[in-house]
């Protein structure tokens, strides 16, 4: 048996997965977000801690037998959070989570800080990045940066309290903008440009690696053996690719996630940061991979879903499976700020063409059509920096609905397959980095692809009047930038 676990944004999710790779059981724990001020988005960590220990206390108690036969443990997370941590081993603060918008101005500085910053990187700086949040933690809260020993990202502190050991994957750290992406090294270079060095760092480890052991206390909490081996897991969207077996050069997925990802597999170091494409590491040794990201994608529908009081099933249901034509209403799904392609944390989200004839059906279509416009935006930017993409799989919250997976496959004019377990594919990948760093065992027999539950093709009388629709919609941002 192998155990992965996925700390979420809005929360954790627990899989135990079988030798023949088949998932057991699953469990959940959810998560609260703070926003103190305008554009900040914070977590404490010591409750990403209490939501693992929490989900997999569930999984022992309903399932003690496949509990006890657990040899690996894989993590995976949210990336880019700036957990900083005192001599003592405990945060100073909350953790800055990737969607936190507060440090703009710290990005315009390290770029001037550090000219090399995007050949060695492979990226823009942008506010979601840990590297900006330092400089602001240094400008903003001089005497909590006077006191950081370590800097640590949200899953890497779930492992330090789960084993004792400090340390990360080359996937999460290539999200810091201090990792040297193409030598998968930490840079000496971009950590002096934001007050830091190597001591304030991790050690690294590929995600199928062996990272540290089971802590005692935890192996006998749960009932397994004492040598545990716990895996450098991946970051969140690599932890998917590796759910999804997306292991190989030119293997793409959609994550219509709590944020969105155009997500594709290279074999080398492939920035693009003109386009605000993101080349990262993969979780595997001699693989990165491109990624086109949106920050809020399933987020706006639950957005939309709380200001109604409306369940979200039951904002769906009165849509069935597929619509006409767009909705007359058009949604700028940019509630957290956007990356790609605008790299602006400021973009505001916005409703336009509403009447008093329009219904809820309507707004609700529009959301749905916004985010998969945004999409596009980032397949088209991953395009142009590596080739065409010719067809995605769909994970995340959001491959639930088929009326959002046909949307997506007639405005990206791509086919689009939901699959199996495509809600859990970021535990699922972890719990398969586990097993490697546990047996061993070929990645190309663990990483396989799961089984497709339905596909869904373009259809022709609908890609041409998404094809309008989507050009009106790339007009709202410039137009209503300065006013938003």
């Amino acid at each position: 048996m192998y155990l992965g676990v996925d700390i979420g944004t809005s929360g954790v999710k627990a899989v135990l997965v079988s030798e023949t790779g088949a998932v057991v059981a699953t469990a959940a724990r959810e998560l609260a977000l703070s926003h103190p001020a305008p554009l900040w988005s914070e977590q404490d960590p010591d409750a990403w801690v209490d939501a693992a220990i929490g989900a997999v206390d569930v999984l022992a108690q309903h399932h003690p037998r496949e509990v006890t036969q657990v040899r690996g443990i894989g993590l995976s997370g949210q990336m880019h959070g700036a957990t900083l941590l005192g001599a003592d081993g405990r945060p100073l603060r909350p953790a800055i989570l990737w969607n936190d918008g507060r440090s703009h101005a710290e990005c315009i500085e390290l770029e001037r800080r550090c000219p090399s910053l995007h050949a060695i990187a492979g990226n823009l700086a942008m506010p979601g990045f840990t590297a900006p949040k330092l400089l602001w933690v240094a400008r903003h809260e001089p005497h909590i940066f006077e006191r950081v020993a370590k800097v640590l990202l949200p899953k890497a502190y779930v492992r330090y309290r789960l084993t004792g050991e400090m340390a990360e994957d080359m996937s999460d750290a290539a999200g810091t903008l201090w990792l040297d992406v193409g030598r998968r090294s930490w840079s000496a270079e971009l950590l002096k440009a934001t007050g830091l060095d190597l001591h304030h760092m991790p050690r690294l480890v590929e995600g199928s690696n062996a990272s540290a052991m089971l802590a005692s206390e935890f192996a006998q909490r749960w009932g397994m053996a004492k040598d545990v081996v716990v895996a450098g897991g991946a970051g969140d969207n690599a932890a998917s690719a590796i759910g999804l077996g997306a292991i190989a050069p030119g293997d793409a997925f959609l994550s219509l996630g709590t944020s969105g990802v155009v997500f594709r597999v290279t074999d080398r170091f492939a920035p693009a940061p003109a386009s605000a494409v993101h080349a990262f590491c993969h979780a595997l040794p001699g693989l990165w991979h491109q990624m086109g990201v949106m920050l809020s994608a399933a987020a706006s529908l639950a957005w939309l879903a709380g200001v109604m009081e409306t369940p979200t099933a039951a904002l769906l249901a009165p849509l069935g499976e597929r619509v006409e034509g767009p909705s007359p209403v058009k949604f700028l799904p940019y509630l957290d700020g956007e990356r790609t392609p605008h790299n602006d944390a400021a973009a505001s989200g916005a409703f336009v063409g509403l009447r008093a004839a329009t219904g809820r059906s309507q707004i609700v279509q529009a959301v749905l059509e916004g985010v998969a416009f945004a999409a596009r935006d980032n397949l088209a930017a991953l395009s142009a920096a590596g080739g065409a993409i010719a067809e995605l799989d769909l994970v995340g919250g959001g491959s639930r609905s088929p009326l959002w997976a046909q949307i997506c496959a007639d405005v990206l004019g791509i086919a689009v397959h939901r699959v199996e377990e495509g809600e859990v594919g970021a535990a699922l990948g972890a719990a398969r980095l586990g097993r490697l760093a546990a047996t061993g065992d070929d990645p190309a027999q663990v990483c396989t692809r799961p089984r497709r539950l339905a596909s869904f093709v373009p259809r022709a009388s609908a890609v041409s009047a998404y094809d309008e629709a989507y050009r009106r919609w790339r007009e709202l941002y410039p137009a209503l930038k300065e006013s938003l």
